[in-house]
Parts: structure tokens; sequence; C-alpha cells
């Protein structure tokens, strides 16, 4: 039954991920990955929402639906080819400011969760 629940809340984060990723980045004319950090920073503050939440609704939207929608892959790549073509402050500043954000979305998620 839980694997349903991956596949499910999987199959919405997806291609969430990816329409969101298209449409932040579409936004703004720059090298910096803004799609990534919007989808890494979103479900970072959905983990942090869901931290009292019932099993169910961890394993639907934290594992599936998070899971799907936020990649460390794609950071990592994405701060790889930074510092390759040269960009190495903005490579840095990726990484510096993807994890704060990330940290700050959970701990104000969590934070929420409990109000």
């Amino acid at each position: 039954m839980n694997w349903l629940l991956v596949v499910g809340g999987a199959m919405v984060g997806a291609p969430l991920r990816y329409l969101t990723d298209r449409a932040v980045q579409a936004r703004h004319d720059s090298v910096f990955p803004w799609g990534t950090f919007t989808v890494n920073v979103t479900g970072s503050l959905i983990l942090g929402l869901l931290t009292g939440a019932a099993t169910h609704l961890q394993i639907l939207l934290g594992t599936g639906l998070c899971g799907a929608l936020t990649t460390y892959s794609t950071f990592s790549y994405e701060t790889l080819r930074l510092a390759e073509t040269g960009a190495r402050l903005r490579a840095a500043l990726n990484v510096a400011v993807s994890v704060t954000a990330g940290l700050a979305a959970a701990f104000a998620g969590a934070a929420l969760a409990r109000l």
C-alpha cells in the first residue's frame, strides 16, 4: 500500500518539478539555476510542514511528491556546470543560498506545523 502512495505523489511531483523549473527559468535571464532553487526550497518547506503529519500523508507528500519534486542531482550538476564555465562565484552562491534557504524553509515549515 505504501508504494502506491509514493507512486501517486511522484506522479504529481515529477511533472510539477519540470513545469516549475521551466516556468521559473523562462522568467530569468540568468545562468543561475532559479528553477531548481525554487523546487528545492519549496520541497523543503513542504517537508517541514509534514513533520507532525500522519504517516500516510508523509509517505504520499514527503517521499512521493517531494522526492520527485526536489532534486539534489540537478542541483549538483548545475553547480558543477557553473564552476566549469567560469562562474565560480555563482556556483559558490548557489551552494550557500540553496542550503541556507532549504534549511530555513524546512524550519519555517516545521514551525508553521506546530501552530
